[in-house]
């Protein structure tokens, strides 16, 4: 096991510097000018810029100034937002960008594994095709339309109670989080649903589930006991990309719903032209989800005894 995590942790480290080196090489095929605007008034001020970020270096040495930066923690200064660092930004609006992927994950792991057994179960019958056309609909929609069909009927709503009870946008308080985690989640959720509904449909026929109805099992303690546990191994698998796609997604709901996490911040150095901030997310973002699937995959051999890992 320990030979097994120090190689994953090792490619993992690759991948990393893979993510490190495509986004650097990326920022500088980019047209545009980082220094140009307001920022750049004259001809001394845009050398001491230049001077101060690297940029009248060769690109190789540039390169090699990126790495030891990032080896050291380093993800450099906002080219756009004035003295601020890339590090406080992260450390500033990550923690509004977890919240809202953990609330959303957790929404859609649970929604996912319930209804997929649900509709396993109730396999042909009028659950399963109301679920599964849902799911349809959650896989083929964008979220960014969830999010603005959500918006207006939480207008609608309000002005129908009188009150507001639900806020359309902002972030500050837990009524501020439920539309924008449920509208993020759904994508993964019915992807999830899929997935459990074809996991459980192999294990309902199983030997060892006929057995455990034989010996007068009752069906709930079948279902938690022999059913929903092996079933639930394909999810766990994919928790690590359910979570990257969740990450990716927050891009757009975090725009859409006026949150300040980090993933609006990433939005707008697009926009501006924010190398520093750019390349410094990307980096984050990567090492992170690199970090989860890790970790779902040490996680797995705990969940089924029957796998080691060596």
């Amino acid at each position: 096991m320990l030979r097994y995590t120090i190689r994953r942790l090792v490619q993992g480290v690759i991948t990393v510097w893979f993510i490190a080196t495509a986004t650097f090489l990326a920022m500088h095929m980019v047209p545009g000018d980082p220094l140009s605007g307001e920022k750049a008034t004259s001809e001394q001020i845009r050398a001491n810029l230049e001077a101060k970020y690297g940029l009248n270096q060769p690109i190789g040495t540039q390169y090699l100034i990126y790495l030891g930066n990032i080896a050291k923690g380093d993800l450099g200064i906002s080219f756009t937002q004035k003295n601020r660092e890339v590090n406080d930004i992260i450390r500033e609006h990550f923690p509004v960008s977890a919240a809202l992927g953990i609330l959303a994950i957790t929404f859609a792991a649970i929604g996912g594994i319930l209804l997929g057994a649900l509709t396993a179960l109730y396999r042909n019958k009028w659950p399963d095709a109301a679920i599964m056309l849902l799911v349809i609909l959650g896989i083929s929609v964008p979220s960014f339309v969830f999010a603005a069909f959500s918006q207006l009927a939480i207008v609608k709503l309000n002005a129908l109670l009188g009150f507001s009870l639900l806020p359309v946008a902002g972030w500050g308080t837990v009524s501020h989080m439920i539309v924008p985690s449920l509208v993020l989640g759904l994508g993964t959720m019915a992807y999830l649903t899929r997935l459990m509904r074809s996991s459980m449909l192999e294990i309902v026929n199983a030997d060892y589930v006929r057995t455990a109805h034989a010996k007068g099992l009752p069906p709930t303690r079948v279902f938690s006991r022999h059913q929903l546990r092996n079933a639930i191994l394909p999810v766990v698998t994919v928790l690590g990309p359910a979570i990257a796609a969740i990450t990716t997604g927050s891009f757009v709901i975090e725009l859409v719903f006026a949150i300040p996490g980090l993933g609006r911040y990433f939005v707008q150095a697009v926009q501006q032209l924010d190398y520093t901030v750019i390349m410094g997310t990307t980096v984050f973002y990567g090492a992170f989800l690199v970090l989860m699937v890790i970790i779902v995959d040490l996680l797995y051999g705990f969940v089924d005894p029957r796998v080691r890992v060596d």
